[in-house]
C-alpha cells in the first residue's frame, strides 16, 4: 500500500466523523455513555465478522496485552473524557478545546522517526484551527468558567493525539487489533452508564437507525480507516484535513435544517481549505524523504 493511497483511507475516518454530529442528534434521548456503548459494540461487532469471515482473528493472539491497553484506553479515555467535559463546561467552548488534537497531532509528528515538520504544517494547522473554532463557538470564541469541563477537554485532546501517535509508532501492529479496542470501550462504556446514567432507549425507528449509523460508521469504521491512516498514510496531512470534519459536520446539519448558515461558516471553509492546502503542499515536497513504516 502506498503512503498516498494510506492517506486516502485515513481521510475517510474523517468523513465519517463529519456525520458524528448528525447521528448523535438523531439518536436521542440515548445517554453518551449508554449511546457508546451500543456504537462500540455495533462497531467491534461489525469488525468481528469480517476477522472471523477472512481468518484475520488469528492475527490477535500475537498482540502484545499492553497493546491491547493502550488501544482501548485512547478510544474509551477519549469519549469519556470529552463527553464529561461537555457536561461540566458549555458545550462550544470544550468542543473547540477538545479539537485541538489535529493541531497536536500535526506538531507532535515532527518528533516521529522519519517524519520532518514544515512551516506550511504548522501554518495551515493553524489556520485550520481558527475556522474550526468559528465554527464551533459559532465565531464568538469566548471561553470562561468551567475549569474544570475545559480541563477536562483539553485531556481528551491529548489523549487523542497520544493514541494518534502512538498508533503510528505501533505500525506494525495489525488493524484487526482495533475489533478488540471497540469490545473493550463497549465493556467500560457500559459500567460508566451503569455508575452515572439513568437509561434511556430510542423511541422510534429513525433514532436506532441513526445508533446504528454511528456505530458502523464514525463510531466504528472510522477507527479502522483512521488506524490505517495513521500508520501507513501522511499522518501531518491527516492532522490538518481533520479539521474539514467541524465544516462538513456543519454544512450536513445546516442542509438537514438542524443549524443555520451564518458569515462564520463562510469564513471558516476559507481556513479550513486554505490550511489543508499549504499542508498539502508541504507534504508533497517532502515525498522524496525515506517512506516510514
Amino acid at each position: 500500500m502506498t503512503r498516498a493511497t494510506a492517506t486516502l483511507i485515513g481521510f475517510s475516518a474523517v468523513l465519517l466523523w463529519a456525520l458524528l454530529a448528525f447521528f448523535t442528534v438523531a439518536s436521542q434521548p440515548v445517554p453518551p455513555f449508554q449511546l457508546n456503548a451500543l456504537c462500540f459494540a455495533i462497531g467491534g461487532g461489525a469488525g468481528l465478522i469480517w476477522l472471523l469471515a477472512t481468518g484475520g482473528w488469528r492475527k490477535l493472539s500475537g498482540i502484545p496485552l499492553r497493546v491491547y491497553a493502550f488501544g482501548t484506553a485512547g478510544l474509551f479515555g477519549y469519549h469519556f473524557l470529552y463527553f464529561s467535559a461537555l457536561r461540566l463546561a458549555p458545550p462550544a467552548e470544550a468542543g473547540l478545546i477538545a479539537y485541538l488534537w489535529p493541531l497536536l497531532i500535526v506538531l507532535g509528528s515532527g518528533l516521529l522517526p522519519g517524519e520532518r515538520l514544515r512551516a506550511g504544517h504548522v501554518i495551515g494547522a493553524v489556520m485550520a484551527f481558527v475556522g474550526a473554532g468559528l465554527i464551533v463557538t459559532g465565531g464568538i470564541g469566548r471561553i470562561e468558567g468551567a475549569l474544570t469541563g475545559y480541563a477536562l477537554a483539553f485531556v481528551a485532546a491529548l489523549t487523542w493525539t497520544s493514541y494518534s501517535l502512538g498508533s503510528r509508532r505501533l505500525g506494525k501492529v495489525p488493524t484487526a487489533a482495533v475489533v478488540v479496542f471497540c469490545l473493550a470501550s463497549s465493556g467500560l462504556s457500559a459500567l460508566a452508564h451503569l455508575a452515572l446514567e439513568v437509561p434511556a432507549w430510542p423511541s422510534d425507528p429513525a433514532a436506532w437507525a441513526a445508533i446504528a449509523g454511528l456505530g458502523l460508521g464514525p463510531v466504528g469504521l472510522a477507527f479502522f480507516t483512521w488506524d490505517i491512516g495513521v500508520k501507513k498514510g501522511d499522518i501531518q496531512l491527516l492532522g490538518t484535513a481533520s479539521y474539514a470534519a467541524p465544516l462538513l459536520s456543519t454544512l450536513i446539519l445546516v442542509a438537514t435544517g438542524m443549524a443555520s448558515a451564518s458569515w462564520s461558516l463562510v469564513l471558516a471553509a476559507v481556513l479550513i481549505t486554505g490550511g489543508a492546502i499549504l499542508a498539502a503542499r508541504a507534504a508533497r515536497s517532502g515525498f522524496s524523504r525515506p517512506k516510514d513504516g
